[in-house]
């Protein structure tokens, strides 16, 4: 305390001038000591809150209709019945579902492969076949005469609503050819005309199951029949890039799965275009790569280098993460030293005959790929060691550039291991070449005639159908290779192509339909791989400045990922498995964007879904989720209610099946329930569980759209600012009426059609709905909605579940709440908190004082009502680190630490060139002359001026760019919850010279507090911001189990090995290249 005497003693020695002095002195110490003393009396706080907790509950309330809706279902309670959810039950009848759509799917494509297979078959090759076709590219081009262009004929298309919208024809497919594939060559011909026996297949599939989207036929020449046809779009460039052999579907069914070793050289020779050509080799073989693969990358000269140390020795999971983590290696990769290919090759061997010994790896296939521009020492004994007679492990041998020296000892090395050599000169050669290899690898599979059914990992195709609504589309693929069964070339193994159709998991996962599942249950799929299909967190899009752009790792996110708080990973081994079962967990959760945090009790069900790698798992929330209410209107009634203007329902829900007749396909859910029941559409197939329960909520919910009508229409009307009020009900009901015109409303987008964040869509409840069902039934939870909709933090949001009771169950019925201004609520805050009762008439304090600041903050710590509206929709502590600190010491907030591992993190990469600097004069004048002579001489050898331009020792002007990537990141990130059974307190806080004081009060029956802060007691310097920013986290991530695919074929004894590729002869001169080779060896 400062001493309010000052000692007499102390004042007699004071002179002249220095009375000023010591008054300056004493008025401050006076200013700090009335900064200390400052009162924010805790009873006018307390006051505050409770007439603030009275009117606005009592607006949300009027305005809402909340009373009158909770009294319309107790009314009802005699009427209905409530069952409890039997998850185990459930589950099987979801997955039997699945299987049953996955299957026809699967039909389809088998009658697709027998009659591909049946039409070969029949057809003799025509090398001077002239045959026209419909060329998608090309469909519907005319000259400048007026006339369609050869290949592009008329080519009818129409809008197709089943097809995403696109202009398609349902009556025919066409074909697609890459810009680097001669679309005239004879294999292309006759295999176009082959297989035009395909197009009724295509039609007959379509008409027995309506379901199916695109089906198609990848050739091993590389065409694409497409049905339905469309025209296909080329790149700004006018090139078409997108080749069917590069796909998943067609790699993954062409062969079985494998362990690949890429071994590339990089010594000194591999300079200039062979490295580029060499680079781009080697992400060629990896995108040929999927995630029942397994690989790994080494880089030799005269030692051997792993391009990832960390996977030194073993062989990585070949999911999309790890390929595009070793093309960023490759990248990096640079020329120096002599080659020594028997290492390289050494460590090969071991790092498969490991794999293999340890049970590791895809224990099928297993090969090398090696990449050089030649092999000049003896290497025999390296493959007598290892490989040798059995010759289990493939070499595929690379050769790069011009220069065929060295041919026949590259050629020797795959024709000697049941491998295939090819010769890449040029970057265009690498795509063809590279494919060789499947063929191969295909050879025993083809032999044994063995149809092996394959699924792909999800996957968004926004290369093959870029329309304006859906340019991504997560889907998987089921495709069946297509084989020769002409018996003269049988023991060749021909692989004429791979058939397919996809299959979008938004329509599988639709078979769990989400009113059975309750306000945070969830249905989810996963691969044999522990992959995830379809989860409603999966999140496969980052924000990329204003573009949406995939995840690198979007479809190679792990069941762990999601599911977190498995952290035995117990759920994800039983689901890999693909056993049947069930399991709880506590689990930490949370909506709205991750700001506000749930604490659930989840029961896990899961099982296998038969003929496919896939599992299926659904949850079941304890509480609310584990009840459902069945209760009984008759239709008439139910479809006057249904009919109202203010109602809607769920239109990504499925009432009714829209989807399986062409006429169908343009009625919305709520009209084709209504065709439906009214029996203009008695063959729609419609949930009939479902439409029960939405009648009834119908018919309940009516008397609101009166109530709230009446309140317009009242004489007084509505207060300002007030502006919807809603609905929703477990049936995927809604209800709405904008109390305001569309031009007086600022929350003008809220529970439009775009605020997906807000409505019912096929994987969550709306984000109101969520936490009211968290809240006490009948209390109303206040927040300011903040989403990419939402933007202006303008609004405010008041909501509060409704029930239905039956003996000791109780089960939610539906959420009901009005929107407004944030001006009301303002409006109500300010005009109360300057009112006081004090007996001298004069009020101690007011939240108009400059002295104070005054704050509505929600029990997550998110400011409604500030002084400054810049603060609202903002995290308390953002504002004022110094009593966030305070209230989260004492306890009154709670952190809640969350994780996120499908983060994007910055990543500052130092990109710069690769090119060798000058050490010395001397050295330099060396490598000009060793750079001429080697040039001139391989110029003769090569003719090829190319690799005057690609030299490594000419200083490269390039400087480094700081370039900021994205990449995927693990981050743990703080949300707060506040303790509900702290009602008050209030608290004195030193900063340095001042003390700064601060009162809460709980608003009661409300999620929120009052907080009145002293406002001239500055603590940014003791006290910094408690922010709600992420950071990275380190999570170890250990080789999880996996399912290996059933079936593998890596050997047939009658395989023709003898067919291993070949090489057109160039003449060299080996004079000139023995004074190179000198010359090379004297400048080193």
């Amino acid at each position: 305390m400062w001493p309010l005497s000052i000692d007499v003693s102390i004042m007699c020695h004071i002179r002249g001038s220095s009375w000023v002095t010591f008054l300056m002195v004493y008025t401050g110490w006076l200013c700090i000591f009335t900064h200390a003393q400052m009162k924010i009396p805790p009873e006018t706080v307390q006051k505050w809150a409770i007439t603030i907790s009275e009117q606005i509950n009592a607006i949300a309330s009027k305005y809402s209709g909340a009373a009158l809706l909770q009294k319309k279902l107790k009314d009802v309670e005699p009427i209905i019945r409530i069952e409890d959810m039997d998850g185990s039950r459930l589950v099987l009848e979801f997955a039997e579902e699945i299987e049953r759509m996955l299957g026809s799917k699967m039909k389809s494509v088998k009658r697709l492969a027998d009659t591909a297979e049946d039409a070969d078959l029949y057809h003799e090759f025509n090398a001077s076949l002239r045959f026209d076709y419909f060329n998608a590219l090309l469909v519907n081009t005319m000259d400048e005469e007026g006339n369609f262009i050869e290949l592009g004929g008329e080519f009818p298309l129409e809008e197709n609503e089943h097809f995403n919208k696109l202009s398609v024809n349902t009556l025919m497919s066409d074909i697609q050819v890459p810009t680097n594939v001669y679309n005239k060559d004879p294999n292309i011909l006759n295999g176009v005309y082959m297989s035009e026996a395909l197009n009724d297949i295509f039609i007959s599939n379509f008409q027995k199951d309506p379901t199916l989207t695109w089906q198609y036929f990848g050739s091993s020449t590389g065409f694409f029949r497409l049905y339905p046809g469309i025209k296909w779009t080329p790149d700004p460039n006018g090139v078409v890039a997108f080749d069917c052999r590069n796909r998943n579907w067609y790699i993954q069914a062409a062969t079985s799965p494998k362990d690949i070793v890429i071994v590339v050289d990089i010594s000194g020779s591999m300079k200039g275009l062979k490295m580029t050509i060499a680079k781009h080799t080697i992400n060629t073989i990896l995108d040929t790569l999927g995630e029942n693969d397994f690989v790994n990358v080494i880089a030799y000269t005269d030692y051997v280098r792993y391009v990832e140390p960390c996977f030194k020795g073993t062989l990585v999971q070949a999911d999309l993460d790890n390929r595009e983590h070793f093309k960023l290696l490759v990248d990096e990769l640079h020329v120096k030293g002599e080659a020594k290919v028997k290492k390289a090759m050494k460590e090969s061997f071991r790092i498969l005959a490991d794999a293999r010994a340890n049970g590791q790896g895809s224990l099928c296939n297993q090969a090398i790929m090696l990449i050089t521009d030649g092999a000049m020492e003896d290497f025999q004994s390296v493959f007598e060691e290892f490989n040798w007679p059995d010759r289990k492990v493939r070499v595929f041998t690379y050769l790069i550039g011009r220069d065929m020296t060295f041919s026949e000892n590259v050629k020797w090395i795959a024709c000697n291991n049941k491998g295939y050599y090819t010769h890449v000169s040029t970057l265009a050669d690498v795509q063809e070449n590279v494919m060789e290899y499947l063929h191969v690898l295909s050879r025993p599979m083809v032999i044994n005639h063995d149809h092996d059914i394959i699924w792909t990992e999800a996957y968004m195709d926004s290369v093959l159908f870029k329309s304006k609504a859906h340019s991504l589309l997560l889907m998987t693929s089921v495709a069946m290779p297509v084989f020769s069964k002409k018996k003269e070339t049988l023991s060749h193994g021909i692989l004429l192509g791979v058939v397919g159709t996809d299959v979008p998991l938004l329509e599988v996962m639709k078979l769990a339909p989400r009113y059975k599942l309750g306000a945070h249950g969830y249905a989810f799929l996963i691969t044999n791989n522990g992959y995830i299909l379809a989860h409603p967190d999966l999140r496969p899009l980052y924000s990329d400045g204003k573009k949406l752009k995939p995840k690198p790792n979007y479809n190679s996110v792990d069941l762990s990922e999601a599911e977190w708080e498995d952290t035995e990973d117990t759920l994800r081994t039983a689901m890999v498995k693909g056993e049947t079962g069930t399991m709880a967990l506590d689990v930490r959760t949370a909506v709205d964007k991750g700001k506000r945090p749930l604490f659930l009790k989840n029961d896990y069900f899961y099982t296998t879904i038969n003929e496919t790698p896939f599992s299926f798992g659904m949850v079941l929330t304890r509480g609310h989720g584990q009840y459902m209410f069945f209760g009984n209107v008759s239709v008439e009634e139910g479809l006057h209610d249904l009919q109202q203007p203010d109602l809607s329902i769920a239109d990504e829900w499925t009432y009714c099946e829209t989807d399986i007749d062409p006429h169908h396909r343009k009625l919305t859910q709520l009209q084709a329930v209504v065709r439906y029941l009214t029996g203009k559409e008695p063959d729609l197939e419609c949930d009939e569980i479902l439409l029960q329960q939405v009648l009834f909520d119908a018919v309940v919910t009516a008397p609101l759209e009166a109530y709230w009508t009446a309140l317009t229409l009242s004489g007084p009307g509505v207060d300002e600012g007030m502006e919807s009020a809603f609905l929703g009900t477990r049936s995927g009901l809604m209800r709405v009426i904008r109390y305001a015109g569309s031009e007086k409303r600022v929350g003008k987008k809220f529970l439009t059609r775009v605020d997906k964040e807000n409505i019912f869509t096929v994987d969550h409840f709306p984000i109101w709905y969520r936490l009211a069902a968290e809240n006490k039934p009948g209390q109303f939870l206040f927040y300011v909605p903040h989403d990419d909709i939402n933007k202006g933090r303008n609004t405010f949001v008041a909501v509060t579940s409704v029930t239905v009771t039956e003996g000791k169950r109780t089960a939610i019925a539906g959420v009901i709440g009005m929107q407004a201004s944030l001006d009301l609520l303002e409006r109500v805050f300010f005009s109360i908190a300057k009112q006081c009762s004090d007996v001298d008439g004069i009020c101690p304090l007011s939240c108009d004082s400059i002295e104070v600041n005054c704050y509505l903050v929600d029990s997550n710590g998110f400011i409604l009502v500030s002084k400054d509206r810049g603060d609202v929709g903002k995290f308390f502590g953002e504002i004022d680190g110094s009593v966030m600190a305070q209230l989260l010491k004492t306890g009154l907030y709670k952190r809640v630490t969350l994780y996120d591992y499908q983060a994007m993190c910055k990543n500052t990469h130092h990109h710069a060139s690769g090119a060798r600097p000058l050490l010395s004069p001397f050295y330099g004048l060396l490598a000009i002359i060793k750079w001429f002579f080697s040039h001139f001489v391989m110029f003769l050898l090569e003719f090829n001026i190319c690799g005057l331009w690609h030299s490594d020792y000419v200083v490269d002007a390039h400087k480094q760019k700081k370039v900021e990537l994205m990449q995927p990141c693990n981050t743990e990130y703080p949300s707060f919850m506040y303790d509900t059974s702290i009602r008050e307190t209030n608290s004195i806080i030193k900063c340095g010279r001042c003390q700064k004081m601060f009162v809460l009060q709980q608003v009661p029956n409300s999620n929120l507090v009052m907080l009145v802060v002293q406002a001239d007691c500055d603590c940014s310097r003791q006290y910094a911001p408690i922010t709600l920013m992420p950071k990275e986290c380190n999570r170890m991530k250990s080789q999880k189990i996996r399912r290996r695919p059933e079936s593998c074929h890596a050997y047939h004894p009658h395989e023709n090995a003898k067919d291993c590729g070949g090489a057109c002869s160039i003449a060299v001169s080996l004079t000139l290249y023995f004074i190179c080779l000198a010359i090379s060896l004297a400048l080193q």
